[in-house]
């Protein structure tokens, strides 16, 4: 008989992946991508990655947790024992992710305070990054830490591993029941009041006038792709960990098909919500929607803080709503974020899941503090980047590879899938994952490796953001290597008894 945990029911499976999958991304990176890659245009390459890459690798990964029954490690472990480094490559990849994740969050919940009173004034750049987050002159130097920042951040890890130690049906589930109808009620709410404004149908006309001519760009591929593969929590280990949860008779296809367009969906409704703002901003400053236009933290705490100001009514009621959005859509992600290392110490040491949280969960949050010095910014920012362009999309890419190509194992994966699923995988399915998905990860790889080797930002150093070289090392390229060697090193310790890994018997 299993003994592991399980999803009460199966929306609650479904909130939790699209809670993973619905963060901060949705809101503030998917807007601002789309618009600098054709507008509307960009709608046709979005849609081809998601059908081509999105869906396919998230039937992948809801299949490799299903039929192994276990956390990425202990999936790819069964799968073959020589690939269980993978899964804690993905791992540790998390693992980083989490620790400045959570900063983030925090930031967003010390700014729905701020918005009752406008407390950033009219400089809202200049309060940004002096007096809340106080940024010191370099890199280097730390600093000491910022309490405004530290103790949201205790607020945040306190209702993360709160909700970790109550488990995946009365912890996770049971979270994400609230969270997520929350957030897409919350957000309806922003949007309706957004298009009311004035500008707003500027903002819209610029979001959604197609450029055509892009079309045919490589790199507009390539952004839609990165956006898809970014925004469905693939190759953090998530997936993969979500599903070993599932009833043994799932249906795989259907729930990754409504947990990639429920993805899809928000990030559309975040699109319009945003610049339907942008372009009351613009009619404000009597300038262009063009002009407005921002992506990112600089979006969410500069950029909206701008355009709470010039609110006709309820300045801080509509901010406190925003930044609200943000807290939970973070909330939602940073849980399945660390629930993947939680699930993976527990059963490679054979612990219990409430010492496994506090120790895996203890150390992400002591680790996070480092974020909440005067240097944070700068080591988020470095971290970001190179854990995700060579942690996240690196995994994504050799796990394809592995699978469709080096273990050959996609006709067995879809036999599974098929015997439990209403919508069958067909030859689609193994040339998106052999043959486009591989190509496309491929090309993007080389890019970057290429763009970050050899230099080729258009700044001083020569670096991303103009970052010193010893920066870019130990900020960097360190972090990401951190993910890798971990991984590597943490297969050789042999699984405890109680995981019986080698008698498991697999589901199919």
């Amino acid at each position: 008989m299993e003994n592991r945990a399980q999803w009460g029911t199966r929306a609650g499976f479904i909130l939790a992946a699209v809670g993973s999958a619905v963060g901060l991304g949705n809101i503030w990176r998917f807007p601002a991508t789309a618009y600098e890659n054709g507008g509307g245009a960009f709608f046709i390459p979005y849609l081809f990655a998601l059908l081509t890459a999105g869906i396919p690798l998230l039937v992948l990964e809801f299949t490799l947790g299903h039929k192994y029954r276990g956390s990425a490690p202990l999936s790819f472990f069964r799968l073959n024992k020589k690939f269980e480094w993978l899964g804690w490559w993905a791992v540790f990849v998390s693992f980083v992710i989490s620790t400045y994740y959570a900063v983030i969050i925090a930031w967003a919940m010390r700014y729905s305070i701020f918005s009752f009173g406008q407390s950033w004034g009219d400089d809202t750049q200049g309060f940004l990054f002096g007096e809340y987050l106080q940024l010191s002159d370099a890199p280097s130097q730390l600093g000491g830490i910022v309490p405004g920042v530290l103790i949201p951040l205790i607020l945040v890890w306190a209702i993360t591993l709160g909700v970790l130690f109550k488990g995946v049906k009365k912890g996770i589930e049971v979270a994400n029941k609230i969270f997520i109808p929350a957030l897409v009620v919350i957000f309806l709410i922003i949007v309706v009041r957004a298009l009311t404004l004035p500008g707003a149908v500027d903002g819209l006309d610029a979001f959604f006038k197609p450029n055509f001519d892009l079309i045919m760009e490589p790199s507009v591929w390539v952004a839609a792709y990165g956006q898809i593969f970014f925004s469905l929590s693939i190759a953090f280990a998530i997936m993969i960990t979500y599903s070993s949860y599932l009833p043994k008779k799932s249906d795989i296809t259907n729930n990754a098909f409504i947990t990639g367009f429920s993805n899809s969906a928000f990030e559309l409704l975040a699109g319009i919500g945003v610049f339907a703002a942008l372009g009351f901003m613009a009619h404000q400053a009597g300038t262009s929607v063009q002009e407005v236009v921002s992506g990112g933290v600089g979006l969410a705490f500069v950029v909206f803080p701008q355009i709470i100001n010039e609110f006709p009514a309820l300045n801080g009621m509509f901010g406190f709503m925003f930044f609200l959005c943000l807290v939970l859509a973070g909330l939602s992600s940073l849980i399945s974020i660390t629930e993947t290392y939680v699930a993976g110490f527990q059963e490679k040491f054979g612990i219990s899941r409430n010492l496994s949280v506090a120790i895996g969960g203890g150390a992400a949050a002591i680790i996070s503090i480092l974020f909440a010095t005067k240097a944070g910014l700068y080591l988020l920012d470095a971290a970001d980047y190179f854990i995700n362009q060579f942690g996240v999309a690196f995994i994504g890419l050799v796990e394809v590879v592995v699978i469709a190509w080096v273990l050959r194992k996609l006709g067995a994966f879809q036999g599974h899938a098929n015997a439990i699923s209403d919508i069958r995988l067909g030859t689609w399915w193994k040339v998106c994952l052999g043959v486009i998905t591989p190509i496309v990860l491929g090309y993007m790889m080389f890019g970057l490796f290429k763009k970050n080797i050899l230099k080729e930002f258009d700044t001083e150093t020569g670096n991303y953001e103009n970052y010193s070289d010893a920066f870019i090392l130990y900020g960097g390229w360190a972090v990401a290597a951190f993910a890798l060697v971990f991984g590597i090193l943490l297969m050789f310790k042999k699984w405890h008894s109680k995981t019986e890994a080698e008698e498991y018997k697999e589901v199919g």
